[in-house]
């Protein structure tokens, strides 16, 4: 009895502090301007750690010395860690910004002449190379309804049909 009870707290405190690495995607077509608008929300010290590795610099994400030259170092890193196609159709994807949310960051981005989506490829690789626990979720909504994709090392890239 105190056996178990002495292994369930050695495993409570590991996964008590044994940090979990996921971001969220929500992709939404909207019809009326046929566009995809892109919301992905990402742990800002995770980012500061991925830029660095592509950098080789230390990267203050908060308190950056050249925010114009951080903010071309995200838009670069976003746009070749996400790819959409759209019916067989790669969607080009532009980078509009991003505003911070306590220990995250909202990224937007927008793709437009974009069809109503029948069959899309997400690839998702955000973070994948830095951590190899991060787990990267994507929900496509068409007309309201989602589907999800939980995207993560070996498995970058998926399918959805609506």
């Amino acid at each position: 009895m105190l056996y178990n009870y002495i292994v369930s707290m050695i495993i409570g405190w590991v996964v008590y502090f044994h940090p979990f690495y996921i971001s969220v995607t929500d992709i939404s077509y909207n019809e009326t301007s046929q566009s995809l608008e892109i919301a992905q929300k990402i742990f800002w010290d995770d980012l500061e750690v991925a830029l660095g590795n592509v950098t080789g610099e230390r990267v203050d994400f908060m308190n950056p010395a050249d925010p114009e030259g951080m903010s071309k170092r995200i838009k670069k890193y976003l746009l070749e860690h996400n790819h959409i196609t759209v019916n067989g159709k790669e969607a080009s994807l532009v980078y509009l910004g991003f505003e911070v949310e306590e220990d995250a960051a909202w990224f937007y981005l927008e793709a437009t002449a974009i069809t109503k989506p029948g069959e899309v490829v997400v690839t998702n690789e955000i973070l994948i190379s830095d951590y190899p626990d991060q787990r990267n979720m994507v929900n496509f909504y068409v007309d309201d309804t989602p589907k999800t994709l939980i995207l993560h090392k070996d498995n970058e890239v998926g399918e959805l049909s609506f």
